[in-house]
């Protein structure tokens, strides 16, 4: 079996909720030990308690046995070991210290100000190990952000200006069904975080990785020229069609919508073969790409007029016979089972640790695939404190005796 690109690294996982288990369970996915640290008191990471779940009964809206697991946690609890740890407790930043001692990570998604409260931030940690990185992810970065400091996706959404990208003039904000702030983020760490190890491992100095969610996705925005947009008065909403890239967009057909991409003229050429109207390619208004722009809704609007009354599968056919950059636009239960992607294993299904694939259901892989590594998920998402033996007892090398005690004063 082919060594993963992480192999050896050890991860300290102080993340809950969506952000930061998304970066760590990428990292599990490239190899690492990640070792997730839940309070006992609170019943560990938020997400546990997330609906649905998933147990012997197959899926469930509100959890009916005690280890029914929710199927958030399910996805981002796979390939990580769990202990357990009270930070709040006196004696817990010893035991952290001690695996301070033996990580090359640490990751938390805490708000700004909190690991400097704990007194658990980069600065104690690179005393007892000068080489440990340690990320950040927060909603608007360490020096916090206005009123509580804390963030949602949808208020990263709204502040990012993303909102209003999508949908069309005069309509309402937009947000996107994916929790893109949430998942943009974790990205950027990840990035970061690799970037910190490898200058760690020239110099034997570790440093702090400081992501905002804010930051993350505005920085996607301001990859498109919006501004310019706007001084030449073109239209940052165009709803379903993008008139400056004509002929551009989705459209319905009589059975379903698909999407459509022709800017250039050789695109254009083959849409207008396959509508049956080459003279199409000749008529001024559609002749140029900057004429094409220039008449865009008469453009789109014969595209349209064509497409609606004939069956998707047709209208596909005939524009991938002519070379246009087309596809069905898919509901996302059918666009994770796709098979090219489950071949990848970019997406894989998902099992319940005890009682397996009780559902038909599947979760993110990892999307990158190396020609002399591996990459993947092992293992699925364990249990609250489902490692507390292994990890204190067997890295740390704590007793019995000292585990019965710390669980009995309540730090694990």
């Amino acid at each position: 079996m082919a060594e993963r690109p992480l192999a050896g690294r050890t991860v300290i996982d102080l993340t809950t909720a969506l952000s930061g288990p998304y970066a760590t369970l990428l990292l599990a996915g490239l190899g690492a030990r990640v070792i997730k640290v839940e309070n006992p008191l609170t019943g560990g990471d938020s997400s546990r308690n997330n609906a649905p779940y998933l147990g012997a009964d197959g899926l469930t809206l509100a959890r009916r046995e005690d280890d029914d697991m929710s199927v958030s946690m399910l996805l981002r609890g796979r390939g990580k070991q769990s202990v357990t740890l009270n930070l709040k407790h006196p004696k817990a930043r010893d035991v952290l210290a001690e695996l301070v001692r033996v990580s090359d990570i640490m990751i938390d998604n805490y708000s700004a100000g909190v690991t400097a409260r704990l007194g658990i931030g980069h600065d104690w940690a690179s005393t007892i190990n000068p080489r440990i990185v340690c990320t950040s992810i927060s909603g608007f970065g360490a020096q916090g952000g206005p009123g509580s400091g804390k963030a949602m996706d949808t208020i990263i959404q709204a502040l990012s200006g993303v909102m209003m990208t999508a949908g069309a003039p005069g309509e309402p904000p937009v947000r996107f069904g994916l929790p893109v702030g949430d998942l943009v983020a974790p990205l950027y760490a990840v990035i970061g975080t690799l970037a910190a190890v490898l200058r760690a491992d020239a110099t034997g100095q570790g440093q702090h990785v400081d992501v905002s969610m804010l930051g993350a996705l505005t920085s996607l925005v301001a990859c498109e020229p919006f501004d310019a947009y706007e001084k030449l008065g073109l239209p940052m909403r165009t709803g379903t069609t993008v008139p400056r890239l004509a002929p551009f967009g989705t459209f319905p057909a009589a059975d379903g919508w698909f999407a459509l991409c022709g800017p250039t003229d050789a695109f254009a050429r083959g849409l207008f073969a396959a509508m049956g109207r080459d003279d199409l390619a000749a008529d001024p208004r559609f002749a140029s790409r900057d004429a094409r722009v220039a008449n865009a809704g008469e453009l789109h609007e014969l595209v349209g007029s064509w497409a609606a009354r004939r069956p998707l599968a047709s209208v596909l056919d005939l524009l991938t016979r002519h070379g246009v950059p087309a596809a069905e636009v898919r509901e996302p239960g059918d666009a994770v089972r796709d098979p090219l992607v489950l071949e990848r294993e970019e997406v894989v299904p998902l099992e319940h640790p005890r009682h397996g694939r009780r559902a038909d259901l599947y979760g993110t892989g990892v999307p990158i695939r190396f020609s002399a590594s591996e990459a993947a998920l092992d293992g699925p998402a364990p249990g609250l404190g489902e490692h507390n033996a292994e990890v204190y007892g067997g890295l740390l090398g704590y007793s019995d005796d000292e585990l019965k005690a710390l669980a009995g004063e309540g730090v694990i």
